[in-house]
């Protein structure tokens, strides 16, 4: 595998996903090749060009599939493009000349980004990242984009002005305290709770959506029960339920944190709906552990699992006994335009995390035995 460049490495596993979701590979093969840009020829014996947060393994490109009601599966790619030589503002530069590119292409709406887009503009820029790409393919359909800001982008402190004002300049900023309230714990703004992807739909349709995400560290699944109240007509019970499926019990989400995000709509004071993102790779000991269990979530939600089997292995022949990572999230999503459920896949093409060594129960009970009484 080593031999292959990065281009050919994703290009096989985008072609073996675009056959499970029966889609034709052409436009997401050319999307692909233009989100890598200078990344796509360099072999994989070769280190990443940039320590992409894309992947845990700095692939910048994360495949998921995603279950809808009423419609087959879609692919969706998230990506980062890279410039050169990499940096963060090289990145940037490189992002929007994707952009244009494929807004001349696609006749892609900007009309929303151009309104905030220099809030998130800046010459010193923080974070793991400037921009990123969802890139959405149904079958019979033209593809779709999403460009995801980092709110922090100015700094930690400073994403609840800066998204204030991004909502404001959108018309949607009654919303805004609202989902605060809900989604971030007493004193926990910019500590436990943060604000960390704001995203935009190019386009102008009137499912176009505005999307904020809060990162939630070591919180328990009743959170983000809480969090998804600001929302009318959520399940609540079915999302706590997702969560603590995903997470293997009632057990807090003290490894990778939690992901939240609100739903925007034109015209609509308040979020239309919510979604929670587990990262189910930190709470197995391996991916086989992690596809039983998405397996399950899918049942519980009317789905059937057999194009997921087939996503799997279309982007790897590993055992999943091997490593873990592969299955690296699970998102519930509720309410409009589309309810369901996402499983996101990890490429690896530059490595495959050794799975986690199991712990017997009564150590695990034990030691939190010690922590309680220590901290008594």
């Amino acid at each position: 595998m080593d031999g292959l460049s990065v281009f050919e490495h994703l290009g096989g596993q985008l072609t073996r996903l675009c056959d499970v979701a029966g889609l034709d590979p052409d436009a997401p093969m050319d999307l692909l090749r233009d989100l890598l840009g200078p990344v796509g020829p360099r072999r994989l014996s070769e280190p990443p060009a940039w320590p992409s947060d894309v992947a845990d393994d700095h692939t910048p490109v994360e495949f998921s599939i995603a279950y809808n009601e009423g419609e087959p599966p879609s692919l969706r790619i998230l990506g980062e493009t890279i410039g050169s030589p990499p940096g963060v503002l090289t990145n940037l530069s490189a992002s929007y000349e994707f952009l244009r590119t494929q807004a001349d292409r696609f006749g892609l709406s900007t009309s929303r980004l151009e309104q905030v887009q220099d809030l998130f503009d800046t010459e010193h820029p923080q974070g793991e990242f400037a921009l990123w790409w969802s890139l959405v393919f149904r079958s019979g359909r033209r593809p779709e984009l999403k460009v995801y800001f980092n709110p922090e982008v100015k700094g930690v402190e400073r994403a609840p002005e800066l998204v204030a004002e991004a909502l404001h300049r959108l018309g949607l900023h009654k919303a805004y305290r609202a989902m605060l309230d809900h989604a971030v714990r007493p004193g926990e703004l910019g500590q436990g709770d943060r604000l960390t992807f704001f995203a935009l739909d190019l386009h102008d349709g009137p499912h176009a959506r505005v999307k904020l995400y809060v990162t939630h560290h070591d919180t328990e699944v009743e959170d983000a029960v809480r969090a998804a109240g600001a929302v009318d007509g959520v399940d609540l019970k079915a999302l706590a339920e997702f969560c603590t499926v995903a997470r293997g019990g009632p057990r807090p989400f003290d490894g990778r944190p939690l992901v939240g995000s609100y739903t925007l709509t034109e015209g609509v004071d308040t979020p239309v709906g919510y979604s929670v993102y587990v990262p189910i790779r930190s709470y197995v000991h391996d991916d086989e552990e992690a596809r039983d269990r998405v397996v399950a979530l899918l049942a519980r939600h009317g789905f059937d699992s057999s194009a997921f089997d087939r996503a799997v292995t279309a982007v790897t022949q590993r055992p999943l006994r091997a490593g873990v990572g592969l299955i690296a999230h699970v998102s519930l999503r509720l309410g409009p335009p589309r309810p369901g459920v996402t499983v996101y896949l990890s490429a690896e093409a530059y490595q495959v995390a050794p799975p986690r060594p199991r712990q017997a129960p009564a150590i695990r009970s034990i030691a939190k035995r010690r922590a309680t009484q220590t901290a008594a």
